[in-house]
This record gives C-alpha cells, structure tokens and sequence, in this order.
C-alpha cells in the first residue's frame, strides 16, 4: 500500500474504534438495564449481572460494527474533503476508484471482524448464556428464597416467605396453587424448610393449615397438619427453557440442519437456513456500507458548502439497502428455496457503489448538466 493508502487506512481505524466504543457503550447500557431487572430484581447477585452482560457484548458488538464502519467512512472522507486532501491527492492523478482501495481494504477488515464475531463468537456466548440461565433459572433457592415479598415463579402459584433465620428455616411461610381447573389450594405454615430429592426440589411444610376451595359450588375444605411436603420440581421445569434458539447453533448447523436440529429448535428449515445465510451476509453488507458511504461523498465533487447533500444521499441509500434487506429475509425466512435473497441488498449496494465512483470519475457530466439548467 502507498502511503497516502497507510494514512486514510489509519484514520478510518482511529475513527472506527471511537464510533464503535461509544455505539457499544450506547447499546449495552440499554441491554443491561433489561438484564438488572431481570437478574437483580429476582435476587442474583452482581457476579450473575457481570458475567450476563459480558456474554452479551458480541452479539452487541456484531450489529454496531457495520454502523460504525460507516460513520467513520463518512467522517473521515468529509473531512478530508473540506481540508482539500482529496483535492491535492486527486490533481496528482489519483481516480476515484485509486481512492477506494484503502477504503475496500478497510471494509474487509470489518467484514472478518463481524465474521468472527457472527459466527464464532456470537453463537458461543449464545449458548453459555443459555446453559447459566438454565441453571439459575432452576436454582430455586436464588428465586424464592427470598423474604417479605409476593413471588410468582409459575402463572397460577404465589409463594410468601416471612423470615428466614440464619439456619435456613422458612417462617410463616404461604403458597397458593390455582393451576388446577376447579379447585384452588392455599398453604400456610409457621416452619418450613427447602430439601433437594432426587427428581426435583420439596418444600416441607410443619404446622400448618391447607384450604382447599372448589370452584364449582364454592366448598371449602379446610385441614390442619403437622408436617407436609409439597413438591417443587414443577416450578423448576416451569422455570427452565424448553427449547434451544437458533442464535445459539453454529453457521455449519443453520445451513445444514438435521431432523434433531429442526426438532430441538422448533424452526423451519427455512428459518434456519435463512439465519445461516443473514450471518454470511452481514459481512458483505458490512463492505457495501463503507464503500457506499465513500463513493456517494465523491459525487460532485469538492465544494465549501461541504458535502452535506451527499452525506444525506448515503444515509438514505443505506436505509433502503437494509430495508430491502430485511424484506428478503423475510421471504428466505418462508421459502427454503429463496435463501439466494438474503445477498441481494449486497449485490445492489456494491452495484451502485460501483455506479456512483464511475460518475464521480467524470466529473463533466455535472458540468453539462449545469451548464444545461443554466
């Protein structure tokens, strides 16, 4: 590479990795103020809370870096503009499509950082999260063990805890059971204690009332005993997930699924090869981002007004490519046989990239035109 291609190389770099930082910072705040009310708010601890958000940093990370990408093209190419770099570098002989090298190569750079991301990375995290929600989604003592509050860890059960003393033991302890259809079972004891069984988690329960009220006809069965064990292990299979996502197979498993893979998921064939294929085309829109935010700065050529008409056309021909994007991802998501969709916003976007530095290179053809309207 020249050295005029090191320098621009090295500018888009320092610029990309501001606009990543401050859009990675922008979405994990958001993302882990989801993940606080959920881990916090249910009584995890901090280390829970770190360790979550940590394992959803690549995922965070995939979708900004082709938005930070852009934005650094577009920043550096002003700037470069209106500092009339380009100009001294283009009266030398330098042609627009001399200009994009550094400009493809630093698109490529992305496209295999967002590749290692979308499909090593991604998927990894993706399943550890999945594997450490599972086991503390079925730690029943992190979710009910707590005192003083009304928790509904099922749709249908209300459980209440008093006090619990530094020995483990559950005072003025309450459980509400209203899954059943036509009756609904209310517990209440002053001592319980929480054991572990061999099929699930038991709540036994000393000294206590069980109020049972039939719905039917409003009957009302009302019995004391001493001591009671009421099993949980059907609140712990409530609180586990059933299935497993896509986002969490790798690229090899979406584009090649197997009859467990499509049981297991509950997917379509469709649906998966379609994720499969959006991972692979992520890294291609992520060069068709750069080399169309560059070639639709070069249009036109330089002016002191800046390029303000120009940046504005980027951004608009980026909002329709992933429109039209999203569009054929939903009809690869339908019809296994449309997968071939997912690449074609790629396709046009380089394509018109490709029109748009073939324009700038003649730059008379907006002389005419001008000297037409005149």
């Amino acid at each position: 590479m020249g050295k005029f291609d090191k320098y621009m190389l090295s500018q888009l770099l320092v610029l990309f990795g501001f606009f990543s930082l401050v859009l990675v910072l922008v979405y994990w705040v958001n993302r882990a103020v989801i993940l606080f009310d959920q881990l916090i708010a249910n009584g995890h601890s901090a280390m829970v809370f770190l360790e979550f958000t940590l394992l959803s940093l690549p995922a965070v990370i995939a979708i900004v870096l082709p938005m930070a990408a852009f934005a650094a093209v577009v920043y550096c190419t002003n700037r470069l503009s209106s500092e009339s770099e380009l100009v001294v570098v283009q009266a030398t002989g330098y042609s627009p499509w001399r200009l994009a090298r550094p400009v493809l190569a630093f698109g490529l750079v992305v496209a295999v950082l967002v590749s290692i991301l979308g499909n090593v990375l991604v998927p990894a995290a993706s399943g550890q999260m999945a594997q450490r929600r599972a086991e503390i989604q079925s730690d029943m003592a992190a979710r009910l063990l707590r005192e003083g509050t009304f928790l509904h860890p099922v749709p249908g059960v209300t459980f209440y805890i008093g006090e619990i003393t530094p020995e483990g033991e559950l005072r003025n302890v309450f459980l509400s059971d209203s899954r059943a259809e036509r009756s609904r079972t209310n517990y209440s004891a002053a001592r319980a204690f929480m054991v572990g069984g061999e099929d699930g988690p038991k709540l036994v329960m000393l000294d206590g009332v069980s109020q049972e009220l039939i719905r039917d006809d409003n009957r009302l069965f009302t019995t004391s005993f001493r001591d009671f064990v009421f099993d949980l292990s059907d609140l712990a299979q409530g609180l586990r997930p059933g299935r497993i996502t896509p986002q969490q197979l790798s690229t090899a498993r979406l584009l090649w699924p197997t009859p467990e893979v499509l049981e297991q998921t509950g997917a379509s064939r469709a649906a998966l090869l379609q994720r499969g294929h959006a991972r692979i085309a992520l890294a291609t829109l992520s060069v068709v981002a750069v080399m169309t935010g560059f070639a639709a700065l070069l249009i036109g050529g330089f002016s002191r007004f800046g390029l303000w008409r120009q940046i504005l056309a980027a951004v608009v021909i980026l909002i329709v490519l992933k429109s039209l994007d999203n569009y054929m991802n939903g009809l690869a998501r339908n019809d296994e046989a449309l997968w071939p969709l997912v690449y074609l916003s790629s396709a046009v976007g380089l394509v018109l990239a490709g029109l748009m530095l073939w324009l700038s290179a003649r730059p008379a053809l907006f002389i005419r035109r001008r000297q037409a309207v005149a």
